[in-house]
């Protein structure tokens, strides 16, 4: 019996109809930049079709399962079938030679002796053998009959087996199949949505905190950048919470200065930590202590370098609201007015 469509198919439906039925008031405003608003609407949703597609694909891999045990069964089916037409061959040559002996070999007396002959003794030894090549025939013409019966039944039993993998084979590629639609359409239309951005916002809704647990459980400065998130200066990168303060942080001082922060480090991974250990003894961490490697430290430039600027002063009075902070040691051991960290992870030792 056909089973019930998957309940994740079902919510993906729903997901993908929601959005053509938005289409054209979508089209109508394609000229508008989006609401971060419906950007992160957008991106639920994406994400609760991605998560639906997990989910069937699960459904699909245990049903699979399922179907190979049915395959299986087709295998044995068929072998047990072949079997039987091996035992079905093997019992017609000799059928046929029994049902002829008793009018070729000369050894049986047969149907001519006991019909035609004139010896009383002669003619109850041909009854006799007759009578004993009648039980052998029966026998034979038994197995014989069995061995159809079962053929018959092997023979349906696979014509079933095939017919009823075939479709649920089918349709188990057509479900998933559908919802890999659906999900790649959603993500198409929040890629297509993300591009009318600007870069600053775009980065900011496309870093996700959650990546923060998945950062955590990497060595410092052995994060690998999937787990990081890109801020508005190229090559830059923080970890997830870091970053999106740091959005905040540099968009207030944008509005300020006119311009972007000015970023000469961000994430440093172990080996960057090790080849400026190296030239700077002293005036770094330790290769794997730096807060750098941790992705929640930055050294700036364009004016913040210079302690008693306006941009350092701006900085100073300002950043704790973004959740960001001029460590103590750094005015004095060593003096490094470019260091800045992140208020809630600090795991540094003085240094870079």
């Amino acid at each position: 019996m056909r089973s019930p469509r998957p309940a994740a198919l079902i919510a993906a439906i729903s997901v993908f109809t929601s959005l053509s039925m938005s289409g054209a008031s979508d089209r109508s405003s394609a000229s508008q930049t989006p609401s971060p608003s419906s950007v992160q609407a957008l991106q639920k949703q994406a994400d609760k079709a991605r998560g639906e597609l997990s989910k069937a694909t699960q459904a699909w891999e245990a049903r699979s399962k399922q179907l190979k045990v049915s395959e299986d069964k087709l295998k044995k089916t068929l072998a047990d079938l072949g079997a039987a037409d091996a035992q079905l061959d093997q019992i017609r040559e000799p059928l046929a030679r029994l049902a002829a002996n008793a009018y070729k070999q000369q050894d049986i007396l047969g149907v001519p002796a006991l019909i035609s002959g004139d010896n009383p003794d002669q003619a109850l030894a041909a009854a006799a053998d007759l009578t004993l090549l009648s039980n052998d025939q029966k026998a034979l013409i038994d197995k014989a009959g069995q061995l159809r019966k079962q053929h018959e039944q092997l023979a349906a039993t696979a014509q079933d087996l095939q017919s009823r993998n075939a479709i649920e084979q089918a349709r188990l590629q057509q479900e998933v199949g559908g919802l890999k639609a659906r999900a790649a359409a959603l993500t198409a239309q929040l890629t297509a949505t993300l591009k009318k951005l600007d870069p600053s916002t775009r980065l900011q809704l496309t870093c996700r905190s959650s990546l923060v647990s998945n950062a955590r459980d990497f060595p410092n400065g052995l994060i690998p950048s999937r787990y990081l998130c890109q801020l508005p200066q190229p090559g830059r990168m923080l970890r997830a919470d870091a970053a999106l303060a740091f959005y905040r942080l540099n968009n207030a001082y944008k509005r300020t200065f006119g311009t972007e922060m000015c970023l000469t480090d961000s994430y440093r991974s172990l080996g960057e930590q090790q080849r400026i250990y190296s030239q700077r003894p002293g005036m770094a961490a330790v290769p794997g202590h730096s807060n750098h490697g941790y992705g929640t430290a930055v050294d700036l430039c364009g004016g913040v370098q210079s302690q008693g600027s306006a941009q350092f002063n701006w900085l100073q009075s300002n950043s704790k609201r973004y959740e960001w902070f001029h460590p103590s040691w750094a005015y004095s051991s060593p003096f490094e007015p470019w260091h800045w960290e992140y208020t809630k992870e600090n795991n540094a030792t003085t240094g870079e």
